[in-house]
């Protein structure tokens, strides 16, 4: 069943980077983005990887990435940081953990250090990469494989939208993929 996913996953991937270039992956170094990290190095696909740094990861994500660009030398990860300028005045006015105090704090700080960052990230392209898997929320179930992305005016794809939590830790083990130390505390 898994070797069948894998199959499917490669022919989205190669009909993406076909049918909808320039695309791009937005990879948040968990353990499904790990999974299509590897498929679409393995299979040398011609889509861009990317991930935000929102300046509060853990250190763990950190050796993360640098273990991703060891192994997947041919396709880096390339890094998007928020506004120097908006993140500066962010934490002035309201303080470095603000987020907490209030809804509107946390939706100010999102916008700054995620909306915005992602979307530079998607500017001129025509589809994005995601890992979202139908089993990993209650929200999620009704997720196709394929749509339409009318926030960002582009195509979305989630090719281990049918795989299950234990099919993508399979495949991470089986295939030696580098995965966050935080998994296993």
């Amino acid at each position: 069943m898994l070797e069948q996913k894998i199959a499917a996953a490669k022919i989205l991937l190669e009909k993406i980077a076909n049918d909808y270039a320039p695309a791009v992956f937005a990879n948040s170094l968990g353990a499904e983005d790990m999974v299509i990290t590897d498929l679409i190095a393995k299979f040398n696909v011609d889509i861009t990887l990317f991930s935000l740094d929102t300046g509060r990861l853990p250190a763990d994500t950190y050796t993360l990435m640098q273990e991703t660009g060891k192994k997947y030398p041919t396709h880096p990860i390339k890094v998007y940081f928020p506004s120097t300028e908006e993140t500066e005045q962010f934490v002035a006015n309201n303080g470095i953990n603000a987020f907490y105090d209030s809804v509107e704090l946390r939706k100010e700080c999102c916008a700054i250090r995620k909306i915005r960052p992602l979307k530079r990230a998607l500017a001129d392209k025509k589809a994005w990469i995601t890992g979202l898997r139908r089993e990993q929320s209650p929200t999620r179930t009704d997720l196709g494989d394929t749509e339409y992305d009318d926030g960002n005016g582009l195509w979305k794809f989630n090719p281990l939208i049918e795989w299950t939590e234990k099919e993508v830790w399979e495949y991470i083990r089986a295939n030696n993929i580098p995965y966050n130390a935080l998994h296993d505390k």
